[in-house]
């Protein structure tokens, strides 16, 4: 069965693509009528989720605006209630040159939080070789003081049962860090074991930039919802530590992740984990950490935890961010190859279904309405990621094409360009409003931005169709194929090359 459940996703994708075609030659007044009402449902679903991105807008300002510490102490325990919390933060690293390493501990160092309370972990790879070592002597040098605890790990390559990739090197430094920090007894460390129930564990991807409140956010929706060792706490990715160093195809692809994540923040529901989490370490340690042999264990381990506790598991929308680094390469084509390997690296997330189906049938336990909601809802997402564009910007022509002299005589063939060129530029009405977003949520720049750079930054998304092709339903459609058709087409872990401008330097 699990073979099964690898190759549906790909199966549905190909067979909606191919019956796009042959249905436009055989019968395309129907579709037709289709595309129309297509074209309208994405008009709907474009103003319903335009709603949410709001909603997620809103909440995210307040947030950034509140002194969360003070916040902490104002519950009823006051400073007695949240003092025992402690943060272990850990940050694997392949490659990634020292200037962008250092930027996210210095963002730490400056956080609005007890540094006692953190505890730090830079996990390193062996294969990396010498000069990853020295950068980790370098960053422990300068900010090994400044925390509760410090620590550098190196996973070492080739372990029995791992691909090379970010899941293994978290599992291992994982495990070190609960033997040093929270295990560990004795008068020159602590006087006793640290409860797995109040350490949380937060892992970033090494370019990963903290906001000052993200700590004491996080500890406050931690002590405040009513499961908190049953989740995932998840932050808003901001792809903008380096946006101005990025060209506009890349801005664009960046500032369309970080919408898609906002507007999964106001449907909890639909909510799974990406990249940067905090998971407390009681569930780490429930569910055996991060699986070393898989490419999307950002993703698998929200999987993981719903699987253990049988459906009872959630993530916790954070409303609050944490800043990345959008893809830049020395040259354009270089960042348009990047960009295009990462989405097709997040597209590889489908190998989570097999899983997740897999689960289901074995797990009794779990509520057959969970079960019903998240088949539809996993395999719709990967679907329409797969689908949508291409239906948007296809079938509006294809019958035209394909539909034969017959139908190209009939009103509808007349009208059908016209009604669904309509339709879409009505839908097209999201992309002004996420144009305008995008430039409310760019960093402070150097020198400040002038009116033609507000002109370029609100023009560069009329790209937005393309990405949507080229960097939406292409990699993901490719990501689905190669799962279906498995052995030598699946997928590796693909590092996102880091760097930073000679002017940063």
């Amino acid at each position: 069965m699990k073979r099964f459940f690898e190759i549906l996703p790909g199966f549905l994708a190909w067979a909606t693509i191919i019956l796009m075609v042959v249905l436009s030659w055989l019968v395309p007044v129907w579709v037709s009528i289709f595309i129309i009402l297509f074209d309208i449902y994405w008009l709907l679903k474009t103003a319903y989720l335009s709603l949410h991105l709001r909603a997620t807008f809103s909440a995210l300002r307040q947030n950034m605006k509140t002194d969360w510490v003070a916040k902490l102490d104002d519950l009823p325990n006051g400073r007695a209630g949240w003092d025992g919390v402690r943060h272990l933060v850990i940050l694997p690293m392949y490659n990634e040159p020292h200037e962008v390493v250092r930027e996210s501990f210095v963002s730490l160092a400056k956080s609005h939080y007890p540094k006692e309370h953190l505890f730090v972990v830079l996990a390193l790879e062996e294969r990396a070789g010498q000069a990853a070592q020295e950068t980790g002597e370098r960053i422990a040098a300068e900010f090994a003081s400044q925390f509760g605890r410090f620590l550098v790990t190196t996973h070492p390559a080739n372990l029995p049962g791992e691909i090379p990739g970010k899941g293994a090197n978290e599992a291992w430094a994982g495990a070190q860090a609960k033997r040093e920090f929270i295990d560990a007894v004795g008068a020159d460390r602590m006087s006793a074991r640290i409860d797995y129930k109040k350490v949380l564990v937060s892992v970033f991807d090494v370019d990963t930039q903290v906001f000052p409140e993200y700590f004491g956010r996080l500890t406050y929706v931690f002590l405040t919802e009513a499961e908190p060792l049953k989740a995932i706490y998840q932050p808003i990715p901001f792809f903008t530590n380096n946006i101005y160093e990025a060209p506009a195809l890349a801005r664009v692809v960046a500032f369309s992740s970080t919408f898609w994540q906002m507007m999964q923040q106001s449907r909890p529901e639909r909510l799974t984990s990406f990249s940067s989490q905090s998971i407390p370490l009681q569930t780490l340690v429930d569910i055996g950490f991060w699986q070393k042999d898989i490419v999307s264990e950002d993703s698998r381990i929200f999987w993981q935890g719903f699987l253990r506790y049988h459906g009872d598991f959630r993530v916790y929308p954070l409303f609050y961010p944490v800043s990345m680094d959008a893809n830049v390469a020395p040259s354009f084509w270089g960042t348009l190859k990047n960009i295009y390997k990462q989405q097709r690296r997040w597209g590889w997330g489908v190998e989570n279904v097999p899983y997740m189906l897999e689960g289901f049938r074995n797990d009794p336990e779990i509520p057959a309405g969970k079960k019903r909601y998240w088949r539809f809802n996993a395999i719709e997402g990967f679907h329409s990621w797969a689908t949508n564009s291409l239906m948007i910007f296809a079938l509006g022509w294809l019958p035209l094409f394909l539909g034969g002299r017959h139908f190209g005589a009939t009103l509808l063939a007349f009208y059908l360009p016209h009604v669904t060129r309509w339709i879409v530029s009505l839908s097209m009405l999201g992309i002004v409003s996420s144009a305008i977003l995008a430039i409310i949520l760019l960093p402070p720049k150097e020198g400040g931005l002038g009116a033609t750079d507000y002109f370029v930054y609100f023009l560069q998304w009329l790209f937005m169709p393309i990405t949507l092709i080229v960097f939406g339903a292409v990699p993901g459609l490719e990501a689905q194929t190669r799962l279906m058709l498995g052995g030598k087409y699946r997928l590796g872990f693909w590092v996102t090359p880091k760097s930073r401008s000679a002017a940063k330097k």
